[in-house]
């Protein structure tokens, strides 16, 4: 073999063992059920029983669960209830703090809400206990019309006015 050569087929040879280094290192199964390869970890969300090939480890590793392994029991029947993930240990204390804090005010704000209805309803009662009181009396009552004309209600007008205000009564007056 020529001394020229010999150099080309180092070439070759590098470039043929070129693509066994650019593999993927890792392998997991992600929350679709896909199978991703990736030269870089995999999110921290995915189970360590979903990682199928870690980096470094040249064949893909199978999942044993070490409390079947020793008892003898198949590692399908181990494994009726999933493994869930342990928390997070650097929970975020500000977005805590600014989720109780709104929850605070939401409350306060229905609170505030509620108390003005609760006023609203208890002036809505005294006003029509005092207008039924007013129409129990039997005094004249009189009241402008739509051209502002003052016009003394009849008994017919009476009686519906005092209906009315006894509905108010019954609704608002709890």
């Amino acid at each position: 073999m020529k001394r020229h050569h010999v150099p080309i087929l180092v070439l070759v040879a590098a470039f043929a063992v070129l693509p066994a280094t650019a593999t993927a290192q890792w392998q997991w199964i992600d929350r679709q059920g896909k199978k991703v390869f990736s030269d870089q970890a995999p999110p921290p969300d995915i189970p360590d029983r979903n990682i199928l090939q870690r980096s470094g480890s040249p064949a893909p590793r199978t999942p044993i669960d070490p409390p079947a392994a020793a008892s003898g029991q198949d590692a399908t029947s181990a494994r009726t209830t999933p493994a869930t993930p342990p928390k997070p240990s650097g929970v975020d204390r500000d977005l805590e703090e600014k989720t109780r804090r709104a929850e605070a005010d939401e409350k306060a704000r229905q609170a505030a809400e509620s108390e003005r209805v609760a006023r609203a309803k208890a002036e809505n009662c005294a006003r029509a206990r005092q207008g039924k009181a007013t129409y129990d009396s039997g005094i004249r009552v009189a009241r402008l019309n739509a051209q502002g004309e003052r016009e003394v209600l009849d008994d017919n007008a009476r009686a519906a006015e005092n209906q009315r205000l006894q509905g108010v009564i019954d609704n608002d007056c709890s």
